[in-house]
């Protein structure tokens, strides 16, 4: 363990990818907490393997209101939280085939009337965006907003943060059980037992397995298998190279640095929790993909991976109390997009649990779609 917990906390948040560091690094200054986390370091998993992009579409329009409330603490972040930004430009395309015309028109539509700065695009405007982009692509939507996210440096942020704060760290920590006693928990920790006034279940993958150990009706939050690969191309493509997203979310894929791209099948093959590696068939199919959008010949796949994202059955992030247990918090389901809405989310919550309310953007969020009492 990094530290030992004490005999008891206020909040004890199991998870300490970026779910748990932020609403840890929140949370710290309100209320005694620690951060359990059952791996040799935090972020393992999800927080580890992402594709590290801020994008106001992903997720769909449940999750929008979250990605654009956190866009301002990631763009211009207090100076005592980090003295540099999270994000660099990028730009993103959404894009089908000239058979797919209808469903780009019902996307844009979608989300111009929430507001975002989307623009149609068709022809000859969407090759100049991808170079030998094959002709049958011809109908897109164009972000300029899209962004590029450090993953690494804003989950050690949050962990800084929360360490500022007087939050406990401590690793190789599952949670094996917990018990209601009196107002609170008691909660058998790796090795050693802690009491808790309420837990936070910020498990990723396995928040149904905790809130079964502890006693609590799960969720449904399923995990699936996704698949990124970074491949060197025998063509060179800009590593400024839009975001480009499939219509029908079949793929996506981005420049990484010149001649070298990351792509993925955005597959989504149900799993159970453990560490995910990816599988031969996807990594074939993420470059067959991706191969059948551009002519750009792959000269060697150079690294490969795969995570878990996890998803309630509504696909929208939940958040909040469980409605049969007040003592027990929700903060799962995050999908891919718990990276670019962990700041809204870790303020929301944060609040419920007895922070001042967030201001700005995030204090006009309504938490209400993402209870956990949706599901009764």
């Amino acid at each position: 363990m990094t530290d030992r917990p004490p005999s008891a906390t206020d909040v004890l948040i199991v998870g300490a990818g970026i779910a748990g560091a932020s609403l840890a690094a929140v949370l710290a200054p309100w209320r005694r907490v620690v951060l359990a986390e059952a791996e040799d370091v935090p972020g393992y998993h999800a927080t580890g393997r992402s594709a590290a992009f801020w994008h106001e579409t992903y997720g769909g329009p449940y999750v929008q209101p979250l990605t654009l409330a956190s866009l301002e603490t990631l763009l211009n972040p207090d100076p005592a939280f980090s003295d540099h930004p999270f994000l660099s430009p990028r730009s993103a395309l959404t894009i089908g085939r000239t058979s797919e015309a209808a469903a780009v028109d019902a996307f844009v539509a979608e989300f111009q009337a929430k507001g975002v700065d989307v623009e149609r695009m068709s022809g000859a405007a969407v090759a100049t965006k991808i170079p030998r982009l094959r002709p049958e692509w011809s109908e897109a939507a164009y972000e300029d907003a899209c962004r590029d996210i450090d993953v690494g440096g804003l989950h050690a942020a949050y962990l800084r943060a929360a360490k500022r704060a007087g939050a406990l760290l401590a690793t190789r920590a599952p949670l094996r059980k917990a018990r209601r006693v009196g107002d609170g928990w008691r909660v058998e920790l790796g090795e050693e037992e802690i009491g808790a006034a309420v837990i936070v279940n910020a498990a990723g993958a396995w928040a149904d397995e905790v809130a079964a150990a502890c006693g609590i009706a799960p969720r449904g939050i399923q995990p699936y298998r996704r698949t990124v690969l970074q491949v060197r191309l025998d063509v060179a493509v800009p590593a400024e190279l839009p975001l480009v997203i499939h219509v029908g979310g079949q793929f996506y894929f981005k420049g990484e640095s010149s001649g070298r791209v990351w792509l993925s099948p955005h597959d989504e093959t149900p799993s159970i929790a453990h560490d995910v590696a990816p599988e031969d068939w996807d990594v074939a199919t993420a470059i067959e993909r991706m191969q059948s959008v551009v002519d750009w010949p792959v000269a060697a796949v150079e690294r490969k991976w795969a995570g878990l994202r996890s998803f309630a059955p509504d696909r929208i992030p939940v958040f909040g109390p469980d409605p049969h247990e007040d003592r027990f918090i929700w903060c799962a389901g995050q999908g891919g997009f718990g990276i670019q809405t962990a700041p809204a989310i870790a303020g929301l919550l944060a609040a419920q649990l007895g922070a001042p309310p967030p201001s700005g953007a995030i204090g006009r969020v309504d938490p209400l779609p993402f209870a956990p009492a949706r599901f009764t």
